[in-house]
């Protein structure tokens, strides 16, 4: 452990750490927004634009197609030109992306912008957790990942008041929303513009005198604060990483005993999040489909997003009772049970609390699995953050190529549905 590591291993956490949180986990509020938003879009662009079902699963797909992209470079540019940088300009791009697709009135011309939005949300939801992570003690950096991913919750929420409270009400109704989701990253912007570079990326960089002025600096503000930090304690390690290309952190993550691990993380992560995103993609769509009216399936999606904040956080708790794997199977069996129940349902009481059951545990399973992917990939030196920079990279690339699958491998399904009269089991010809 080097000089620079070590003092930041020394700090509590504290207020510093906090400010982190919440201007890492508003980012995550607003990429998780702009994703959700679309399950909400798609059914009004349906009929105002006569789309076919292919074209609705296309547009479906347009964001993560983006995102795909935004985070597998995210991880590389992030080596090469500083975390902060891949960050600042990711959110620029997004937000001119998203408003630039409130403006279109065609569906190729949205499908374009859209998955230029996503590139910057999956480049930002790709170095975000990594490069705040770099300024936490490693005994705080489960927590720390976990916590931040948890304003996904509230991004998807958000999404749902605004589907049903604007889309509807307006003949543009969806224009507004995608305006609206995009101007506060513009606040964000200008509040994230104080944030300092990664000490470690400097370091990992040669940049020692740079990380020593960003470290001064944090230090002398916990002083302020009346906190006496205790020394720091430089631990002898052999030099063990490499970084610097796309090829070089690939390789790291499938070296020796690390394949293991990052082949089975790679597959619970595929698992949930193609079933996490072929529920909230279509939800909303599907009801109406199946003969709700808009305002009403949107209401619907609100009680069922909503249950995703209670989720995540009664899952945050357990992952420190009964550890991180426990926690994980749980709510994944539960979250396979309350599938079942909604495949099921016959009455909307039925649909309801399936519903909410299932997004409660899906999200759940992700509080688990983000504190233990950050806690199975270890910091080496001498390029300290290497592989929970290029796990998360590849995370949620991986997790964009399984949510990119899903609108078009629905399409069979989305295109056989029963006419809008019937639903769940209401009609003879179900």
């Amino acid at each position: 452990m080097s000089m620079i590591s070590a003092r930041i291993e020394r700090l509590p956490f504290a207020r510093f750490h906090t400010h982190l949180l919440l201007m890492g986990g508003l980012g995550y509020t607003f990429d998780a927004m702009d994703a959700a938003v679309l399950a909400f879009i798609l059914p009004v662009l349906r009929t105002a634009w006569n789309l076919s079902s292919v074209q609705i699963g296309v547009l479906g797909s347009s964001t993560y197609i983006g995102f795909l992209f935004g985070a597998l470079l995210a991880g590389t540019l992030g080596d090469l030109i500083g975390r902060r940088a891949v960050m600042m300009s990711a959110l620029a791009l997004y937000c001119a992306a998203s408003i630039a697709s409130a403006m279109v009135d065609s569906w190729p011309s949205f499908f374009a912008a859209r998955v230029v939005a996503g590139m910057g949300t999956g480049a930002e939801s790709a170095i975000i957790a990594p490069y705040l992570a770099e300024f936490v003690a490693r005994r705080y950096r489960g927590s720390f990942t976990g916590a931040l991913a948890g304003f996904f919750s509230f991004g998807f929420v958000a999404a749902a008041l605004l589907g049903y409270f604007i889309v509807p009400a307006y003949d543009n109704g969806w224009r507004i929303v995608l305006v609206i989701t995009a101007v506060p990253v513009v606040m964000l912007l200008w509040w994230r513009k104080a944030l300092p570079e990664s000490p470690r990326w400097l370091e990992s960089r040669g940049r020692e005198k740079e990380a020593e002025i960003v470290l001064d600096r944090i230090e002398a503000r916990f002083a302020r604060e009346g906190l006496v930090l205790p020394p720091p304690v430089v631990e002898a390690t052999t030099p063990t990483g490499t970084g610097g290309t796309l090829l070089a952190n690939f390789a790291a993550l499938l070296a020796a005993r690390q394949a293991r691990i990052t082949i089975m993380t790679w597959i619970m992560w595929l698992a949930i999040t193609f079933s996490y995103y072929s529920f909230f993609v279509w939800i909303p769509g599907l009801l109406v489909q199946n003969g709700m009216s808009i305002t009403k399936s949107f209401a619907y999606s609100i009680a069922i997003y909503c249950a995703q904040i209670p989720g995540y956080f009664s899952a945050a708790y357990f992952n420190e009772r009964i550890g991180r794997q426990a926690t994980i199977a749980t709510y994944m069996v539960l979250g396979g049970a309350s599938a079942l129940g909604l495949a099921f349902a016959q009455s909307d009481q039925q649909i309801m609390a399936a519903g909410i059951l299932l997004s409660f545990f899906m999200n759940g399973t992700y509080a688990g699995v983000y504190a233990y992917t950050a806690e199975v990939f270890p910091t080496e030196p001498p390029a300290p953050g290497l592989l929970p920079r290029s796990a998360a990279s590849v995370r949620s690339s991986r997790r964009s190529w399984s949510a990119t699958s899903i609108p078009i491998s629905a399409l069979p399904a989305y295109s056989a549905l029963p006419p809008p009269c019937c639903c769940w089991g209401r009609s003879p010809s179900c």
